[in-house]
């Protein structure tokens, strides 16, 4: 079984998710007052498919929720999906 390492990494205004120690898929941020972006996901090309990328922005999003007040802004595409299939989640997205 893979380990699997997901972390916001402040320094970065990034989440990261790694796969046996290799650095996977990134989902960068910006803070803007009590709103928090998500501009960008990145996942390498030879790991896409594997289903990173979604538990990245799973973990991205509970932490938001459970951390913060924030709302979240998807600029991403693949965040406001993301949304889409979980329209249970709505209330964190910025009005």
């Amino acid at each position: 079984m893979a380990d699997v390492v997901i972390e916001d990494q402040k320094d970065a205004s990034r989440y990261a998710l790694s796969v046996d120690g290799e650095l996977v898929s990134v989902l960068d941020y910006r803070v803007l007052g009590e709103q928090i972006s998500f501009p960008h996901t990145f996942t390498k090309p030879q790991h896409r498919g594997h289903g990173w990328a979604e538990k990245l922005v799973d973990f991205a999003i509970d932490d938001v929720e459970q951390n913060s007040a924030r709302r979240v802004v998807p600029m991403c595409w693949y965040v406001a999906q993301w949304f889409d299939a979980h329209p249970e989640r709505a209330g964190l997205l910025a009005r």
